[in-house]
């Protein structure tokens, strides 16, 4: 149960802030077993919690890229969403020299985006109002709004990605989720959490958002990995 990072000697001189990005991406800080025991105390989770023994919550190198793609995601298929990023990767993504055949391009960088007009946005598959709220979301990231201060509080930092016209409070609790590493973020409103309890439960239809959120403050303050237990779950 490890995991081995090869790195090319041209990043050493990066090396510290490179591993810290990778054991975020990994959570690698996480303590699965201390977590599990507290979510295997729910009778209705404890079997998705056994079946995934050592759970962790994928994050992202990039949590720019990341929020992008969730932002993209809104109500579309995972397909969709990976379709339109590839897109807007082509259109505004710098070239990148790799080893790696597949890999050609940069994500864009905040500022890059920041400065994009709507209807270039839009025309890669996506209404006007969410091309806004890219262009919006990533002048909001240039401005420092990821750089969440040290204390801030969950509630605080969904408030603060909220500010951006667009951002709801699923894809809120999603960036704090895997972005921001927010171990509690739960986005209660997300179908498949509501179908996923609802089965757990043998309950006869999904719940509601606002069932599940009172269903999730026992599995506080690891919600987040309780949700990923729950995506599983309707695998």
């Amino acid at each position: 149960d490890q995991l081995r990072l090869h790195v090319s000697a041209s990043l050493a001189g990066v090396l510290m802030p490179l591993l810290a990005r990778v054991r975020s991406q990994f959570d690698l800080d996480a303590n699965p077993a201390v977590i599990a025991a507290h979510l295997a105390q729910d009778a209705g989770l404890a079997p998705q919690i056994a079946a995934q023994a050592g759970l962790r919550v994928p994050g992202a190198f990039e949590p720019f890229e990341l929020a992008i793609r969730a932002i993209l995601g809104q109500q579309v298929s995972v397909a969709g969403a990976t379709t339109i990023s590839g897109r807007l990767l082509a259109r505004f993504g710098e070239p990148a020299a790799t080893p790696f055949a597949a890999v050609t391009r940069h994500f864009p960088r905040p500022q890059q985006l920041a400065q994009a007009e709507v209807g270039d946005v839009a025309q890669l598959g996506m209404p006007q109002t969410r091309a806004q709220t890219i262009i919006d979301f990533a002048r909001f990231t240039a401005d420092g709004g990821l750089n969440i201060r040290p204390g801030t509080g969950l509630d605080a930092a969904v408030a603060q990605l909220k500010t951006v016209r667009g951002i709801g409070d699923w894809t809120a609790h999603y960036i704090a989720l895997r972005a921001l590493r927010f171990p509690d973020a739960f986005p209660a409103g997300d179908l498949g959490l509501q179908k996923a309890a609802a089965l757990i439960d043998a309950a006869p239809e999904r719940l509601t958002e606002k069932q599940l959120h009172a269903r999730a403050q026992d599995w506080a303050p690891w919600r987040g990995y309780a949700a990923l237990a729950l995506w599983h779950a309707l695998a």
